[in-house]
Formats: C-alpha cells, sequence, structure tokens
C-alpha cells in the first residue's frame, strides 16, 4: 500500500485546503476566528489529517475504515460551508460551484476507498 501522501485523494484535497485557506483570508475579519473562515479551513485541512492519521502503518483496517469516513464527513461538511460562502456572498457562484464540484470528487475518491477497504475487513 502506498503512503497516504501518495493517494490523489490526498492531493487534491491538499490543494483545495491550501486554496480555500488563501481565499478565506479575505472573508470578513468577523468571520475569521470562530466564524466561517474558520470552520472551512478547519474542514477542509480535517480531510488531510485524517487520512495520514488512518492510513498510518499502525492502524488496523477497520481504524482504517472509520478514519476515512471520518475525512468523507469533513468533505461534506466542506461542501455545507461553501454554500454559506456563496449565499453570504464571500465567494462568487462560479468559485463555489466549482468548488463543490472538486469536494464532490473528493467525496466519491474517500467513498471508493472505503469501498476497497471494507472489502479487505471482510
Amino acid at each position: 500500500m502506498q503512503g497516504y501522501e501518495q493517494l490523489e485523494v490526498y492531493k487534491l484535497a491538499f490543494q483545495l485546503a491550501v486554496n480555500l485557506h488563501s481565499q478565506s483570508l479575505n472573508f470578513p475579519k468577523i468571520e475569521q476566528f470562530g466564524g466561517l473562515a474558520d470552520q472551512i479551513r478547519r474542514s477542509s485541512k480535517g480531510i488531510c489529517a485524517n487520512l495520514a492519521e488512518g492510513l498510518s502503518k499502525r492502524m488496523s483496517d477497520a481504524d482504517e475504515c472509520r478514519f476515512i469516513s471520518i475525512a468523507l464527513g469533513s468533505a461534506e461538511e466542506t461542501r455545507v460551508w461553501l454554500s454559506f460562502c456563496a449565499e453570504l456572498g464571500y465567494l462568487s457562484a462560479d468559485e463555489t460551484e466549482e468548488l463543490r464540484q472538486q469536494y464532490q470528487i473528493v467525496c466519491k475518491m474517500l467513498y471508493g476507498l472505503i469501498q476497497i477497504r471494507q472489502r479487505k475487513v471482510a
């Protein structure tokens, strides 16, 4: 098994998180600490962090599935925060739609990874 950093889903999630972090720096000051900017940064980075933790060599197959599932939840959470960003005018409709589609790809990739791991456990 390749390390988490070589997984396409990790690479995509990492790039998206970096992009979102940069964009969120332009959100209003009230959103920076504990607000929407903070939430979207946490959820997007949480995908990468949970993949790293869950796919470390010390984890069992069941633990791997659990952490990948948590990463999937973080990806879906990020999609929700993106909807708020659009509604509040922090991101354009086009930017939001592109990011939501990219996170949908991440979700599908994570779901596929869960399916592979579950077959391994069974």
